[in-house]
C-alpha cells in the first residue's frame, strides 16, 4: 500500500485524537483560575509583541513517559519478554502505537537483548536489519534502553535474553510484536 492508497479518514482521525489528547493534557496541567484577593494597583503594561517565526519541522522524538514502576517478578522467559514489551511501550508513549498493525510496515528490525542477573542490559544484538529506514534500529535500541531494567532474572534458567520484533509504521512509531497477540 502506498501513501496514495491511504484512507484519508484514518489519518484525520489519528490527527484529531492526538490534538484532543494534547488539549486534555494541557488542561490537566493548567492552574485553576483564582479570584484576586485585592485589585491590582495599576494595570499591567502591555507586553511588546514578539515576532513569531515558524519552526522547521523536526524528526519525531520519543519522549520519556512517566517513571516506570518497578518490574514484576517473572517466572518464565515468555513472561520476561511480555513484561519487557509492556515496559517499552510505557517508556516510549510518543514513539509507539497500539491496535491493528498496518498492512504494510515501514521497517521490521529484530533485536536480541541479553540481560545481567539484576535485569539490566548486558548486550543488545541486531538480528535483522531492515532494508529501508535503517534509522529504526537506533530507535528500537533506544526504546529498549529506556525500558530497562527488566527485573531480577536470576531465578530463570540461563541464557537471560529475549528477542523482540519491532513493527514500525509509516510515522516511525513501533509496536513490539510480542503485544500483537
Amino acid at each position: 500500500m502506498t501513501t496514495i492508497d491511504r484512507i484519508p479518514g484514518r489519518d484525520a482521525a489519528r490527527w484529531g485524537a492526538k490534538v484532543a489528547l494534547a488539549l486534555m493534557l494541557a488542561a490537566c496541567g493548567a492552574p485553576a483560575p483564582q479570584a484576586p484577593s485585592r485589585p491590582p494597583a495599576q494595570p499591567p503594561a502591555a507586553a511588546p509583541e514578539a515576532a513569531v517565526t515558524p519552526a522547521a519541522p523536526a524528526a519525531p522524538v520519543a519522549r520519556r513517559g512517566l517513571p516506570l514502576p518497578a518490574p514484576r517478578a517473572v517466572s518464565s522467559h515468555e513472561a520476561l519478554r511480555r513484561q519487557a514489551a509492556e515496559r517499552m511501550v510505557a517508556a516510549n508513549p510518543d514513539g509507539t502505537y497500539m491496535g491493528e498493525v498496518p498492512p504494510q510496515l515501514l521497517a521490521i528490525p529484530v533485536l536480541e537483548v541479553e540481560l545481567n542477573q539484576d535485569g539490566s542490559i548486558r548486550h543488545i544484538r541486531v538480528l535483522r536489519k531492515p532494508s529501508q529506514a535503517e534509522d529504526t534500529i537506533e530507535v528500537a535500541i533506544a526504546a529498549v534502553r529506556r525500558a530497562a531494567p527488566f527485573g531480577d532474572v536470576s531465578r530463570l534458567p540461563k541464557p537471560w535474553k529475549f528477542v523482540e520484533v519491532f513493527l514500525f509504521d509509516d510515522d516511525r512509531r513501533f509496536k513490539p510484536r510480542t503485544l500483537d497477540d
